[in-house]
C-alpha cells in the first residue's frame, strides 16, 4: 500500500501516540487530517511540539459529538481512532465521563466511518481490557476483566467496533497496545513520572513497586499501528502489541536511577496514591505473535535501550515542565 496522498483522519491526534502517529504518516507522505480535542487557548497538544506541526491540517473538535465527526471524517480514507480519556485513577471519579467518550464517542466514530465508506478504522485500545494477568505471557484469547471504569469503557468501545463490523461490514482493526513510553509522554505515565521525580526531586515515589508491565516503545507502538492499516486481512482482527517482557516499577526506577548515574535517588513505595487492592492490575505480559505473524511487526526497541533514551529526552526538556516536576505535556 503506498501512503503518499492518502487522506487519513487521526482521532486524538494531540495525545502522547495519536502526535507521533501523525508524525509517521506526515513521513510517509500522507495527508493528514488531526481531530484535536477543543480548548479556548487553541492549544493542540502534543502536536504543540512536533515537527510536523505545520504540515498537518487541525481541527478542533469533540468525538462525542456526531457533528464534530461528521465534518472531521468528510473525504478520508482512513480513520485512527485514538481519541479517548486515559487516567485509570481519574476513571474511579468520573466513570459516566469515561463511559461517554471512550464508549459512546467510539460508537459515533464508526457510525460515520461506515456511512463515510471509509477504506479502514484502526481502533487504539489498550492492555487493560484484560486486568491483572490470569496467564503470562497474554495472548488475545486472555479472557477481559477489566479492573476500573477506563479498562471497562475501552472495551465497551473494543465489543462495539467487533459488533459494527459482524453486522454491517465496518473494515475495523482493533490495536490493544501495552505500556507505551516516549518522548513527550505525560507524567501521569510511570516512566516519565519516575524520569521527571528523580531530576526535580531527587526521590521517585512509585505505588505498588512490585506489580509489572511490559513496557513498548512509542517508535514500536506507532509501528504497529502503520502496519494494521496495510495489511488486508488484519481487517476484523484484534492484536496485541507488546515486547513480551514484564519489568517491575521497582525495576523502572532502578533504570532510571542508572541512567541519571545518580545512586543516590531513593525508590520509595507510595502507599498514598496506589490503586484500591481489587482495582490493581498486578501482572501484564504480552503475547505478540498474532501481531508478528499477521502484520509482520515485532518490538524492535528493548527497554534497556528505550529507557535511558527517555531519560535524556526529558532531561534535555526539562523547560516543558515545571520545577516539582508535573510535566505540562
Amino acid at each position: 500500500m503506498s501512503w503518499a496522498g492518502k487522506k487519513v483522519l487521526v482521532t486524538g491526534a494531540g495525545g502522547f501516540i495519536g502526535s507521533h502517529l501523525v508524525e509517521a504518516l506526515v513521513e510517509r507522505g500522507a495527508r493528514v487530517r488531526a481531530l484535536v480535542h477543543y480548548h479556548n487557548d487553541s492549544t493542540w497538544g502534543g502536536l504543540d511540539h512536533s515537527p510536523v506541526r505545520n504540515d498537518v491540517e487541525v481541527v478542533q473538535g469533540d468525538v462525542r459529538a456526531w457533528d464534530s465527526v461528521a465534518l472531521a471524517l468528510e473525504g478520508q480514507e482512513i480513520v485512527y481512532h485514538l481519541a479517548a480519556l486515559i487516567s485509570v485513577p481519574y476513571s474511579y471519579w468520573t466513570p459516566q465521563d469515561y463511559l461517554m467518550t471512550n464508549a459512546a464517542g467510539s460508537l459515533n466514530v464508526f457510525q460515520w466511518a461506515l456511512k463515510a465508506g471509509v477504506e479502514r478504522v484502526i481502533h487504539q485500545s489498550t492492555s487493560e481490557v484484560y486486568g491483572t494477568a490470569q496467564r503470562v505471557p497474554m495472548d488475545e484469547a486472555h479472557p477481559t476483566d477489566p479492573s476500573h471504569p477506563y479498562g471497562a469503557s475501552k472495551l465497551a468501545a473494543e465489543q462495539m467496533a467487533m459488533a459494527m463490523h459482524r453486522v454491517y461490514g465496518l473494515p475495523v482493526v482493533v490495536i490493544r497496545a501495552f505500556n507505551t513510553y516516549g518522548p513527550r509522554q505525560s507524567i501521569r505515565a510511570v516512566i516519565p513520572s519516575a524520569i521527571t521525580q528523580a531530576l526535580a526531586r531527587g526521590e521517585i515515589r512509585l505505588s505498588n513497586l512490585q506489580s509489572t508491565r511490559d513496557f513498548l516503545h512509542i517508535s514500536d507502538a506507532v509501528a504497529g499501528l502503520v502496519r494494521a492499516a496495510e495489511v488486508p486481512s488484519a481487517v476484523g482482527q484484534v492484536f496485541n502489541l507488546g515486547t513480551g517482557q514484564e519489568l517491575a516499577m521497582w525495576q523502572v526506577g532502578e533504570m532510571v536511577v542508572e541512567a541519571l548515574d545518580r545512586c543516590q535517588v531513593p525508590i520509595v513505595e507510595d502507599i498514598d496514591h496506589a490503586r484500591p487492592e481489587r482495582a490493581e492490575v498486578h501482572r501484564l505480559c504480552a503475547d505478540s505473535r498474532k501481531a508478528a505473524t499477521l502484520l509482520d511487526w515485532r518490538a524492535q526497541v528493548p527497554v534497556w535501550e528505550g529507557i535511558p533514551a527517555a531519560v535524556e529526552w526529558f532531561g534535555q526538556n526539562r523547560h516543558l515542565y515545571p520545577k516539582e516536576g508535573r510535566f505540562l505535556i
